[in-house]
């Protein structure tokens, strides 16, 4: 796994050896369309687990087979919402943590010659008062999250998080500078972004992987 300096304190990378797996599955040119939502599916489950470690809970009283005792249960609204499309491939691992999560999605299209994203589509639950986890497994120059970021309504949000697969290093200090609460975490950061804004070593374009539309 590549390690570069943490851009930004509030950066997260996971240290764990079926991540480590699977990210290599993801990398590799020639996975299988089943071998790479698999990967990613595996990663999204663990991003998920370290994202929502110190979600608020409250004690409960239940009964065991040998005793009462004192148990916790999950209070937080959470609120899981991937950035189209390639988002989606991440969706269900999260909700296999957290299948209580509302979830809400955000459509986004990235020009390929300005790089810049367009909008097409936003979508969400109530956000009062909710902690709210943006899905997308590349965090490239950061362009489709901190447009997905700016229409939030960050005051009446509990807290705000965005779980990537992979980042580079100019798409965290993007979102560091513009939204230095947002926690981010990622299996991996990698080198650098090309001239072409994607990632390397990266793993191509995630979307198409996932979608088979290469």
């Amino acid at each position: 796994m590549i390690t570069q300096p943490a851009p930004t304190d509030l950066l997260r990378v996971i240290r764990h050896s079926v991540v480590a797996d699977a990210l290599g599955t993801l990398r590799q040119h020639d996975s299988s369309t089943v071998e790479f939502r698999l990967a990613a599916h595996s990663i999204a489950r663990a991003l998920a687990y370290e994202a929502t470690r110190d979600l608020p809970v409250e004690p409960i009283a239940i009964e065991t087979p040998m005793e009462v005792t004192t148990a916790c249960r999950i209070t937080a609204r959470v609120v899981a919402a991937p950035i189209l499309r390639a988002g989606l491939g991440m969706l269900e691992g999260f909700l296999e943590v957290i299948p209580t999560a509302a979830t809400g999605f955000v459509g986004m299209k990235r020009d390929e010659t300005t790089l810049l994203p367009h909008e097409y589509y936003r979508s969400f639950p109530d956000l009062a008062g909710a902690h709210l986890f943006l899905l997308d497994p590349m965090l490239a120059t950061g362009g489709s999250i901190l447009g997905a970021l700016r229409g939030l309504p960050h005051s009446s949000l509990a807290s705000v998080a965005i779980l990537s697969i992979i980042a580079a290093p100019e798409g965290v200090r993007a979102i560091a500078e513009e939204f230095p609460d947002v926690t981010i975490h990622v299996a991996s950061l990698d080198r650098c972004l090309n001239d072409c804004g994607y990632i390397l070593p990266g793993l191509g374009d995630a979307g198409d992987r996932l979608c088979r539309t290469l």
